[in-house]
């Protein structure tokens, strides 16, 4: 069975940075690419980022291209996202996702969220 568990979420001030966790068990972390979305009160869902667990290509919403990284370390079956430069505006509850293949497209496996409030 597929699991993911995010971490790492809080209040953080403008300008400040926060590391996200999301600890995966269930699969095979090479086959698989891992996806971090925020969803806002009142606004859609959105994909922030995507790693590969194949090749560890990665892809970003331009919303975030430069401020955040996302890494994986398969040997913790765990992948981060490092948030810096972080805005009002990046506040919202944070999922990570995971998807058979190489993109995080499709039908995929959630985790419960973690909060993440940016204070101006």
């Amino acid at each position: 069975e597929v699991q993911l568990v995010e971490s790492g979420g809080g209040l953080v001030q403008a300008g400040g940075s926060l590391r996200l966790s999301c600890a995966a068990s269930g699969f095979t972390f090479d086959d698989y690419a891992i996806g971090w979305f925020r969803q806002a009160p009142g606004k859609e869902r959105e994909r922030v980022s995507c790693i590969s667990g194949s090749d560890d290509s990665t892809r970003y919403a331009n919303s975030v291209k430069g401020r955040f990284i996302i890494s994986s370390d398969n040997a913790k079956n765990t992948v981060y996202l490092q948030m810096n430069s972080l805005k009002p505006e990046d506040t919202a509850v944070y999922y990570c996702a995971a998807y058979q293949g190489r993109l995080c497209i499709g039908f995929g496996s959630w985790g419960q969220g973690t909060q993440v409030t940016v204070s101006s």
